[in-house]
């Protein structure tokens, strides 16, 4: 038994005060290691989490927009049969009747669309914004400004702040620089006298 004691005592001999400083600064850093890795844990799964929140937001608020664009040809086509019907001089009762039935169709469309978020782009008028318009065709109109639109071919749509569809406009061309007169060049030698 005494011999027990005095290997226990030969084996602890090294582990004096320094001994225990160097494990207590090396249990430190580990300690020190393991809480970092566990905050950036904690922020990375926070982060997903809100991540699967913003992905699920955003699914839900655009989850229509594929079925909102395939609608926008329906509207296109009862605007269509509507300004085809109004150009007509003479209209029967029946006929009249009809038109207001398409108005009334489309008016309740376009207030579903709205309710989902769909909004229609106003764009006559509006300087021309390649995010929002469609360039199709390049007109001169003197009494507009400068790349502004100047007519809707068809309409564009928003969804919510994302382009559901592009106006399709035509757009008043940029006018041509006029080029300097001649007689304002030689205007300030004619008044020297010689």
């Amino acid at each position: 038994m005494a011999q027990d004691e005095l290997d226990d005592k030969v084996r602890f001999a090294g582990s004096g005060p320094a001994d225990n400083a160097e494990d207590s600064a090396a249990l430190e850093a580990e300690n020190a290691s393991l809480r970092d890795r566990l905050l950036r844990s904690l922020a990375d799964a926070e982060n997903a989490r809100r991540r699967a929140e913003r992905n699920t937001a955003d699914t839900r608020q655009y989850a229509i927009a594929d079925f909102a664009a395939e609608l926008l040809a329906v509207v296109d086509n009862l605007q269509r049969a509507i300004a085809s019907a109004e150009d007509r001089p003479e209209q029967m009762p029946l006929e009249a009747a009809l038109l207001d039935g398409v108005r009334a169709t489309q008016r309740l469309l376009l207030a579903t669309l709205n309710r989902f978020g769909v909004r229609k782009i106003d764009a006559l008028g509006a300087p021309f914004d390649p995010a929002l318009h469609e360039a199709i065709i390049e007109v001169e109109d003197k009494s507009r400004p400068p790349r502004s639109v100047v007519s809707v071919l068809e309409d564009g749509y928003t969804i919510h702040d994302r382009l559901l569809r592009a106006a399709r406009v035509a757009v008043a061309k940029p006018r041509p620089q006029s080029a300097p007169d001649a007689e304002a060049a030689v205007a300030p030698e004619a008044g020297r006298v010689a």
